[in-house]
């Protein structure tokens, strides 16, 4: 079985490097519907692979300037915070449970319906935010709604391991229009990199993470996301991005509906 992950590992590691979404948007369904991985432990697992691929991008967006460090800064002041005390609230319920797997399910699929709305409306949430970037409720209140945003990406990364990467940057593009793209994927990503590791950490904690199963994960998707990268030019952002959208709807109803 181990072949299987480090090519599903492969598979997603190309498919995140000629998109951008996020890894937890398939690995964890992955690794739930198809090897019948117990939701938990696919989350935790997915979390520390998604907090070691992104470390990675992260020092190549801090070396070239592309992260604003204030917003990162909020964005975690709202979501460690908030991710803590979610894996508390995990930790207090029985791992095995019918309850829990229903919650984690659920809630992923949910994270994954909302990343599909944001991938699909990325370009008409930035066209309207801009065309209100200077209203003075924009502005004013940017720093309590970012903190906010944390907050909400803390519970639901905890949770489900998705939502650091496709629903960060949307919601960063309808609160900071006028910061260039690559400034805000950069700072999403410099947030994401701490939460993960904190999540999957506590997830580590409470025992939800099989280290063999990360390894394995590993070792397909840093050369998948690599070759991903390096085709992303010659592939059609505009055909990709519906595909994507519509695979993450039709696995999210499915999961919601388990």
């Amino acid at each position: 079985m181990d072949w299987l992950y480090t090519l599903s590992g492969f598979v997603v590691g190309a498919i995140v490097g000629l998109t951008g979404v996020g890894g937890g948007s398939l690995m964890t369904p992955l690794l739930v519907l198809l090897f019948g991985i117990h939701p938990a432990t696919a989350v935790g697992t997915d979390l520390l692979y998604a907090a070691i691929t992104k470390a990675g991008g992260t020092t190549v967006h801090s070396r070239k300037g592309h992260i604003d460090w204030r917003i990162t800064g909020l964005l975690a002041s709202g979501s460690i915070p908030a991710s803590l005390m979610t894996v508390w609230a995990l930790s207090h319920l029985p791992k095995q449970s019918p309850a829990v797997t229903h919650i984690i399910s659920v809630s992923l699929g949910v994270a994954l319906l909302l990343t599909a709305c944001a991938i699909i409306f990325r370009q008409h949430i930035q066209r309207y935010a801009l065309s209100h970037a200077e209203d003075s409720a924009h502005t004013r209140f940017q720093a309590p709604i970012t903190v906010a945003i944390g907050v909400l990406l803390g519970i639901l990364v905890t949770v489900s391991s998705v939502g650091a990467g496709a629903l960060g940057v949307a919601a960063l593009f309808f609160l900071y229009p006028k910061l260039p793209t690559i400034r805000i994927i950069g700072s999403d990503l410099a947030h994401a990199v701490p939460l993960t590791l904190i999540a999957g950490l506590g997830h580590w904690a409470i025992g939800s993470v099989d280290w063999s199963l990360l390894g394995s994960l590993l070792l397909g998707s840093l050369p998948g996301i690599w070759l991903g990268s390096h085709a992303s030019a010659r592939v059609p952002d505009r055909f990709l991005r519906p595909i994507l959208a519509s695979m993450l709807v039709l696995i999210g109803g499915k999961l919601i509906t388990l």
